[in-house]
């Protein structure tokens, strides 16, 4: 991701963040007025919303300061980090919307239908215009805060669906079922992305990358006999990092260089953005664990 793209993204945040915040406290007084718990709901989806806002917001901002002696990396791992909060947010939220909502089944409270109907929709359009600015990126953070407003609009959806039933028939059971169903859902979205953050924290090889086509690109390079020692992870959602000992019986020092840089070139088409290759003609003896020391060759792949 550059600089201009991250830049770009703030904006969206902050614009996000006001509507988002706004539309989270009119949810508010309209569950409390019209008895509402779909509504209170909703609006706590909201809030959650808000919060992965300024969390990714807050991640964004630190993932633009420079690496330092001490942190070599910089902040980019903040961005996961908040996806992480973010997605335990969620289940917390979910879990309290579900626990009211089988209060509520068990002991029916009234509801306001017409005002319930007239909030979810004023609630549905913020969303709406929410998702409409974080589309499109392929930043993990910004995409959870992305999915964060996705199913608050589904949800807005449901909640008009059940207002107009509350109205029409006056069965207020539908706003607690309709609450449970929002949690449910909640949760489902937010499990996806703590399963995947977990994955990036735990320094997993990336779901996108095929890491026998990465072994399968290293030793097609001219000159280069295997490789082990490789290790695939990624630093955050739009940069990985790969590690990797490289055999070749070549002792020139710019044959060398050559094949690095193709290595190197190769390695870019699955993100892999910082790549350390140490070049040796004799297998290492540095190895604690032999599950490290795995060897890919040329002959592995006939």
């Amino acid at each position: 991701m550059t600089h201009d793209t991250v830049r770009d993204y703030r904006k969206s945040m902050r614009i996000a963040l006001l509507i988002t915040l706004t539309f989270f406290l009119v949810e508010i007084a309209g569950g409390l007025i019209s008895g509402s718990l779909a509504l209170i709901s909703d609006a706590g989806h909201m809030f959650s919303d808000v919060l992965s806002l300024l969390l990714s917001l807050a991640a964004m901002t630190l993932a633009l300061q420079l690496p330092t002696k001490e942190r070599t990396y910089g902040y980019h791992r903040a961005e996961i980090f908040a996806a992480f909060l973010n997605s335990l947010l969620l289940i917390a939220v979910s879990t309290g919307i579900f626990w009211e909502a089988y209060r509520r089944i068990l002991n029916p409270a009234p509801v306001e239908g017409g005002l319930m109907f007239i909030v979810a929709g004023i609630g549905l359009v913020a969303n709406i215009g929410v998702v409409f600015l974080l589309h499109g990126s392929h930043d993990l953070n910004v995409r959870s805060a992305f999915l964060h407003v996705v199913g608050d609009t589904v949800s807005s959806v449901a909640v008009i669906a059940a207002a107009a039933w509350i109205t029409f028939t006056g069965q207020v059971i539908a706003d607690p079922i309709l609450s449970g169903i929002i949690a449910v859902l909640i949760v489902i979205s937010a499990a996806r992305i703590l399963r995947e953050t977990i994955s990036i924290l735990l320094q997993f090889t990336p779901k996108s990358v095929d890491f026998d086509a990465v072994i399968a690109d290293m030793t097609a390079v001219k000159g280069v006999d295997g490789v082990h020692h490789v290790h695939l992870w990624s630093l955050c959602s739009d940069i990985n990092v790969l590690d990797a000992h490289v055999y070749s019986c070549e002792r020139e020092v710019e044959k060398i260089e050559v094949m690095k840089q193709e290595i190197k070139e190769r390695l870019k088409k699955y993100r892999i953005l910082h790549s350390t290759l140490e070049f040796e003609c004799d297998e290492c003896k540095d190895c604690g664990l032999v599950e490290h020391n795995i060897r890919f060759d040329r002959s592995a792949k006939n």
